[in-house]
């Protein structure tokens, strides 16, 4: 099931299922530690003598307030409107919940609302503790170095007077509308929580709850004393205020734009930002569902992925020094990043051998390397961040581009094989080159600004004879497109693999070749007409990931690549327009919050594969800059 409606402060993340329920809650990083596993935080609310449960008993809509990363889930029965407005606190590790129960009735109603949580603290629930705190009326989760305080505001009053804890399983104690109290239970447990509500009849009554998070029980108490006296309202507000600032502090014409794509530009900013942390990292998508697909998850960092959302992010004027201090932590000391990295920068699960027919191999994906360094210079192009970038010049920059310019094959000028951007084959892949002529042009640029002129030359030269390698040995002339990998043999013998694949884009994206270019155009053209499902674009020719029958299933990536390509050759405001459709398709196939999957299922347009993306929404905010930058080009 897609997850929806991410929330977060770059220290806490939590994301909800399709139903409304929390089913993924990461703390201190985002994306690691998920103290969740696959079972929701359940909510019911009894209503005289019925109980109702969430999902079963309600309709249910689910979206943010407008410009913020603030929930506003609703639950509809009857007469009964159940409101929750969740955020985290931008600045403290709070996860603040506001309820409203509206009666629409004539009559007076009598409930009580009950919230369950089910944690699996540190990803396991062996050795959990959950406990009733009477100094507070607080309920109090924890294992080792994380605590989970829970607290409520309800009826004028501060604290818990109706609770149980125990063995999981009871939140059947809440269906049976009666809690026991136990005041405490160790080992795999779970708890719920009781508030009780009177509403008039045609009014609405309003109560908070909180979940504060730390290392240890002062630390959590402490959090729960400042609420207290800062009072919940003012911390709701707060940072509904914050979120409205931050996203819209670049002015950006949106008449434009269709209110839509407006809507969604803006909102793919808020997610992006929920899935990144504190330090730095860029995680992919935190999605525990895809667990059962492979045994591991999404939540880990790609230096590619996040190269290239933070270049939507520079786009756009979020300026994302911190990632890029992050990568300069992670690189290896030979100057190349690794396939993959969790939140706070160890290296991540990988099934990239070191060794091949016996022999030592590099297990990379080089454009990872490459488009760090291609996404920084273009960093330092929109911001001239002279004293940030001059401490990560030798550190990343050189270390990096010596390592691109050693990491090739001397006969052929090209890169030495590495794994392709999909990780599913190995070779010399045109994607790849792409990215490496980009980065060691950015290489090159960043050593002539430096001063170092000798060195800038190597580098424009390295990629000069890069790029006349590409030409001589990925291009197909019988077939007037490059082929997406080629393979050289001991014997000599050339291996090509000539499936149309998406990623061709690369060609122009990092400025390998102009998007005029004959032998750019007539790829695009092939592969827009091989790939195309509608409007959207699949990856590769017969790709069968998450495939049903014998049809692909178009990636909102390569759908808005497509999209890139249309934007970057355009010569017109008539030509210019050609991109409007296809961003519209992937508009329209976001979630009612915003939220934009990695695929859409071919037969029914459904979210499929992890959602959010982050790299799904990094594309889409990379698109709709440069349609506005080119549109303000040729308004000149």
């Amino acid at each position: 099931m897609p997850r929806d409606l991410p929330i977060g402060n770059g220290s806490i993340y939590i994301a909800y299922d399709l139903n409304g329920l929390v089913k993924e809650l990461c703390f201190p990083f985002v994306g690691e530690e998920n103290h969740t596993k696959d079972t929701p935080f359940q909510f019911g609310i009894k209503v005289g003598e019925e109980f109702l449960s969430a999902p079963s008993d309600f309709e249910i809509r689910r979206n943010y307030l407008e410009d913020t990363l603030v929930t506003n889930i609703e639950f509809h029965r009857e007469n009964l409107i159940l409101t929750f407005n969740d955020l985290v606190d931008f600045e403290e590790n709070i996860y603040l919940k506001k309820i409203t129960l509206k009666n629409t009735t004539d009559k007076e109603i009598n409930s009580r609302i009950y919230l369950g949580h089910d944690f699996h603290i540190y990803g396991n629930d062996i050795g959990d503790t959950a406990a009733y705190k009477p100094e507070n009326q607080s309920l109090i989760h924890y294992k080792n170095e994380r605590y989970f305080l829970i607290n409520v505001l309800a009826n004028h009053k501060f604290g818990i007077d109706f609770f149980t804890t125990g063995n999981k399983g009871t939140w059947k104690e809440a269906a049976n509308g009666h809690l026991s109290g136990n005041p405490i239970a160790q080992g795999s447990v779970d708890s719920v929580i009781s508030i009780p509500l009177t509403v008039g009849p045609n009014s609405e009554e309003v109560c908070y709850y909180w979940i504060a998070m730390g290392k240890n029980w002062e630390e959590v108490k402490a959090l729960d004393k400042s609420i207290r006296k800062k009072t919940p309202p003012e911390f709701f507000r707060r940072t509904l205020d914050f979120w409205k600032l931050w996203v819209n502090k670049e002015k950006i014409n949106f008449d434009l734009l269709s209110k839509e794509i407006g809507n969604l530009y803006k909102r793919s900013l808020l997610i992006c930002q929920s899935q990144i942390n504190n330090c730095g990292s860029i995680i992919a998508a935190i999605d525990s569902d895809a667990i059962y697909f492979n045994r591991d998850t999404y939540s880990y960092m790609w230096p590619r992925d996040g190269a290239l959302v933070a270049y939507g992010l520079d786009l756009s004027g979020y300026q994302m020094n911190q990632f890029y201090l992050f990568c300069a932590k992670i690189l290896e000391k030979d100057g190349y990043f690794l396939h993959k990295y969790t939140p706070c920068g160890s290296l991540g699960s990988s099934w990239h051998p070191w060794q091949k027919g016996g022999r030592e191999q590099l297990p990379i994906q080089e454009d990872e390397t490459a488009l760090v360094i291609w996404s920084l210079w273009k960093h330092f192009e929109i911001y001239k961040d002279v004293d940030f970038i001059r401490p990560l010049y030798n550190c990343l920059v050189r270390k990096a581009a010596d390592f691109m310019m050693n990491y090739r094959d001397l006969h052929t000028g090209l890169p030495l094989p590495s794994f392709d951007l999909w990780e599913e084959r190995q070779g010399v892949l045109t994607f790849t080159v792409s990215a490496v002529f980009g980065g060691l042009m950015a290489a090159s640029n960043f050593a002539q600004a430096f001063g170092e002129v000798d060195l800038a030359k190597e580098y424009l030269q390295g990629a000069n004879k890069m790029r006349e390698a590409m030409e001589k040995h990925l291009y197909l002339p019988e077939k007037k497109r490059f082929a997406r990998m080629v393979n050289f043999k001991e014997d000599g013998e050339i291996e090509i693999d000539a499936t149309i694949d998406a990623s061709l884009y690369a060609l122009f994206a990092f400025g390998a070749y102009l998007p005029e270019d004959e032998k750019v155009k007539s790829t695009m053209e092939q592969l827009i007409e091989r790939l195309s499902i509608g409007e959207g674009i699949c990856r590769y020719e017969n790709d069968s990931y998450f495939r049903k029958e014998d049809v692909s299933n178009p990636w909102i990536i390569t759908t808005l690549w497509k999209a890139q390509y249309f934007i970057a050759k355009a010569k017109t405001k008539v030509e210019l327009e050609e991109s409007l459709k296809t961003i519209e398709w992937v508009t329209k196939r976001a979630l009612p919050s915003g939220c934009l999957a990695e695929q859409i299922d071919a037969k029914t347009n459904a979210p499929t594969s992890v959602s959010p993306l982050t790299w799904s929404h990094g594309t889409y905010i990379t698109t709709i800059k440069e349609y506005l930058n080119k549109l303000k080009e040729l308004e000149k």
